[in-house]
């Protein structure tokens, strides 16, 4: 006598049902891994990610040492020209921070003692705001930054604070 013989026609629907869930379940995992290829990274403390600065590396990279502090982000601008590809580093130097860019998909946590690492390329001109969206404080309604990402063919020069 083989075990499904035994099971109910409603257990079998249910089995059924749920083997295909699972199913759809790991597939949609794995379709939004392959989509969502540049999952932020925890790199390990360095006392050089509290100094917040912008280094442009070549023409279309730049690396961000973003460190958010009471109320603030620093740098607070970033100017970058189109078609660039940013490394931001996220520290904090106090109380959890979030570190969140809308329309580039980018929630991050600035964590005292650790480096958050997300990188963004920014395709079109404009800017995109930085807002920190874990409550820290009493002027947490203040702590936002930017970032300006300019067209080089239509302004004279892109500069990087």
């Amino acid at each position: 006598m083989s075990l499904l013989s035994v099971v109910d026609k409603s257990e079998k629907k249910v089995l059924l049902i749920t083997g295909a869930l699972l199913v759809l379940f790991i597939f949609s995992i794995l379709i939004a891994r392959s989509r969502y290829n540049d999952a932020p990274e925890c790199l390990p403390y360095d006392k050089a990610y509290e100094n917040p600065k912008v280094t442009q590396l070549d023409d279309k990279t730049y690396q961000v040492y973003a460190v958010a502090q009471m109320w603030q982000f620093q740098p607070s601008e970033i100017y970058v020209p189109v078609g660039s590809e940013v490394d931001f580093y996220v520290t904090s130097k106090d109380v959890v921070h979030g570190f969140n860019i809308p329309q580039k998909n980018v929630n991050l946590m600035a964590v005292y003692g650790n480096i958050n690492k997300v990188t963004v390329k920014f395709d079109k001109p404009g800017v995109y705001p930085i807002t920190c969206h874990e409550y820290c404080g009493v002027g947490h309604q203040n702590m936002q930054a930017q970032v300006i990402v300019n067209d080089p063919a239509a302004a004279p020069r892109a500069s990087v604070q």
